[in-house]
C-alpha cells in the first residue's frame, strides 16, 4: 500500500465516529476545516468559501498563464497549498470541495500544457459544474518557463510526474476528511503537455486513477522536444532570405495539399479524414517556379516555390531520423501547415523546446536553438531528465486494475502530430501482444480529423466535451461528451464506440471513430468502418 493509500485508510478510520452538525453551514464547514493537520508538511496558502457563480481573481498567477479570474459555477470550499516534495522542491496544489448535496463522489484531477505551470482553473470549473471535487497543481513551477529546471532536478522531477502523482494522495486524504467518504471514482483530464502528464501517470502510478481522458499526448518527450526544435533549422529566421511567410503556407501551400488530397477520403470539404495517405502521395515539387511563372515567391503574393523552399516544404513534412536512419519522431501531417505558422512555421524557435535543452538537458542557459542538430536529440534522450520521455511499452497493470484510458487526437494538430499518438497505440498494442479488441476493453483511442491541438480547427467537428471551453453547449451525455463517456465507461462498463463532435460554425455534427477504425464517406453521410 502506497503512503497515501495508507494515510487514506487510516484516516478513513479516524473520521468513521466524526459527524458534522447538522445545522453547520457549508461556509462554516469549509472554513473550519484543517487540511495542513492531515498533510502536516504543507502550508496553507489561501482557504476561502465561495458562493455560486463568484468570478475569482487569481493574483497569484504567473502572467505568462494569461488568466487573471475565474467563474466558479457551484458553492465550493476552495483550498490552497504549498506541499513539500524534497529539501528544494515544492508545488502550489489547489483543491475545490462542492457542497455535500452537489458532490457527485468522484474526483477530477486535472493536468498542465506544454511545459508550464499553470493551474487550469478552467477545467476545475468544468468538473466543479458537473459534481467533481477538482484539483490542479503548478506542476512545481510557476508560468510556462522551463527556468525553475535550471540545476534542480527535483523541479524536473515534480514536472515529469511527482506532482500529480502526490497531489493524487493528497486530494484523496482532503477529500475523505471532508465528506467523511472516499471518493468513489477518481478521474484525471488533460491535453497536450497534460496528455503525456496522464500516460505517465497511467505507466507509473497505475492505481492513481479510474479513468484518464487524455488528449494530444506530448510522448516520446525528448525527441518531440528535438523534432519541434528542429523547424527552426528546417525553416531558417522569420528575417532571413527566402522564408516562407505565413501567408504562404496558409494560401499557396494549404490550397495545394488540399487540391492533391482533399478527396482522397471521398469528399472535398477541406479536412482530411486521414493524413497519412496525403502523407505518401503529397509532391511540394508542383509548386516550383518555372519558365512560364514568373518567381514571385514572398509575402502575401506568392505564386510559386523556389528549389530552396520546396525542400523546406519537404522536409517539414517528413520524419525527424536518427544518425543511423532511425525513425525519431514523424512528421507534421499534411493539413496542419497553416495553424503551425502560430509556433512552428513561425521562423522562431520553439519556446518549449528552448527551455527543456537549455535549462533541463544541457543546463546551459546560453545554449542557442540555431546550433540544434541531431545530436542533441541523442543527448535529452540518454540523460531523460526527470524521466520526462513518457513512451511506455506495458500498461498491463493499469489494464488489470480494470482502469480506463481515453484517448482523442486532432488530425490537424499544430504542435504535437497526431501521427506519433498512432504510433505509440500500435508500438502498444504490439508489446502487449494485444488485437485491437483487447486493447478496446481499457484503451480506446479517437482521431479526430481536422482539429488543431486539443481544439480549433476550420470545418472540424472539434467540441466534444474535451476541456471546459469545448463542453459549452453540450449536454453532458455520452455521445456529445467524452469525459461523460468515460465516467460511463469506468462506472456502467459502457465503452465508448464513437463520438459524436460538434462544429463550432453552425453546429454541424461529425462521428469520430475509435482507432484502428477510419470516418468514411459513403452515401452522402460520414461513417466509421
Amino acid at each position: 500500500m502506497s503512503g497515501g493509500a495508507c494515510a487514506l485508510a487510516t484516516l478513513l478510520l479516524a473520521t468513521t465516529t466524526t459527524v458534522a452538525s447538522p445545522t453547520t453551514s457549508f461556509s462554516e464547514q469549509c472554513l473550519a476545516f484543517q487540511p495542513t493537520s492531515l498533510l502536516p508538511n504543507s502550508i496553507i496558502r489561501l482557504h476561502e468559501h465561495i458562493p455560486s457563480t463568484t468570478n475569482i481573481t487569481l493574483p497569484g498567477m504567473d502572467s505568462t498563464c494569461a488568466r487573471t479570474s475565474q467563474v466558479v459555477p457551484i458553492e465550493a470550499c476552495r483550498i490552497a497549498l504549498t506541499i513539500p516534495t524534497s529539501k528544494r522542491s515544492s508545488f502550489i496544489f489547489e483543491i475545490f470541495l462542492p457542497t455535500a448535496p452537489a458532490w457527485s463522489g468522484r474526483y477530477l484531477a486535472t493536468g498542465n500544457g506544454g511545459i508550464d505551470g499553470c493551474i487550469k482553473y478552467e477545467d476545475i470549473a468544468y468538473g466543479l459544474s458537473h459534481g467533481f471535487a477538482a484539483t490542479g497543481t503548478n506542476n512545481g513551477h510557476n508560468g510556462t518557463s522551463g527556468q525553475a529546471f535550471l540545476n534542480n532536478p527535483d523541479v524536473v522531477l515534480d514536472f515529469s510526474h511527482r506532482a500529480l502523482h502526490t497531489a493524487a494522495e493528497a486530494a484523496k486524504v482532503l477529500i475523505a476528511a471532508f465528506y467523511y467518504k472516499a471518493p468513489d471514482k477518481s478521474y484525471y483530464i488533460g491535453c497536450s503537455g497534460g496528455g503525456r502528464q496522464g500516460i505517465q501517470s497511467a505507466d507509473l502510478y497505475p492505481h492513481d486513477f479510474d479513468g484518464l481522458l487524455v488528449g494530444s499526448p506530448a510522448l516520446n518527450f525528448n525527441y518531440m522536444s528535438a523534432w519541434r526544435a528542429s523547424f527552426y533549422t528546417i525553416t531558417g529566421a522569420n528575417t532571413s532570405e527566402g522564408f516562407i511567410q505565413a501567408a504562404t503556407w496558409q494560401g499557396l501551400i494549404h490550397d495545394e495539399v488540399m487540391r492533391q488530397c482533399d478527396e482522397l477520403d471521398g469528399v472535398r470539404d477541406g479536412i482530411l479524414a486521414d493524413p497519412a495517405p496525403c502523407a505518401a502521395i503529397f509532391r511540394p515539387e508542383t509548386l516550383l517556379c518555372n519558365c512560364t511563372s514568373p518567381a514571385t515567391t514572398a509575402g502575401t503574393n506568392a505564386t510559386c516555390l523556389t528549389p530552396d523552399q520546396v525542400s523546406v516544404v519537404r522536409q517539414v513534412f517528413s520524419p525527424l531520423y536518427g544518425t543511423s536512419g532511425q525513425l525519431l519522431y514523424p512528421g507534421l501531417s499534411p493539413g496542419a501547415e497553416s495553424a503551425a505558422t502560430q509556433r512552428l512555421l513561425s521562423g522562431t524557435p520553439f519556446p518549449y523546446s528552448v527551455d527543456w535543452f537549455r535549462y533541463a538537458v544541457y543546463s546551459n542557459p546560453g545554449w542557442d536553438p540555431a546550433s540544434f542538430t541531431i545530436a542533441d536529440a541523442d543527448v535529452a534522450e540518454r540523460l531523460n531528465p526527470g524521466n520526462a520521455r513518457s513512451w511506455p511499452a506495458d500498461l498491463s497493470p493499469l489494464r488489470d486494475a480494470g482502469n480506463k484510458l481515453l484517448i482523442y487526437h486532432g488530425g490537424a494538430d499544430q504542435q504535437v502530430t497526431h501521427f506519433n499518438t498512432e504510433r505509440w497505440y500500435d508500438r502498444l498494442s504490439r508489446s502487449m501482444d494485444s488485437s485491437s479488441e483487447e486493447m478496446d476493453e481499457w484503451v480506446r483511442f479517437f482521431r479526430i480529423p481536422g482539429m488543431g491541438h486539443c481544439s480549433g480547427g476550420t470545418g472540424a467537428a472539434w467540441k466534444f466535451g474535451q476541456s471546459a471551453a469545448t463542453a459549452e453547449g453540450l449536454p453532458f451525455e455520452g455521445e456529445r461528451n467524452v469525459l461523460k463517456a468515460l465516467v460511463e465507461w469506468v462506472e456502467e462498463e459502457k465503452a465508448p464506440d464513437r463520438v459524436l463532435g460538434t462544429m463550432a460554425e453552425g453546429g454541424g455534427t461529425r462521428w469520430h471513430c475509435r482507432y484502428p477504425e477510419e470516418s468514411i464517406w459513403v452515401d452522402g453521410q460520414w461513417t466509421c468502418r
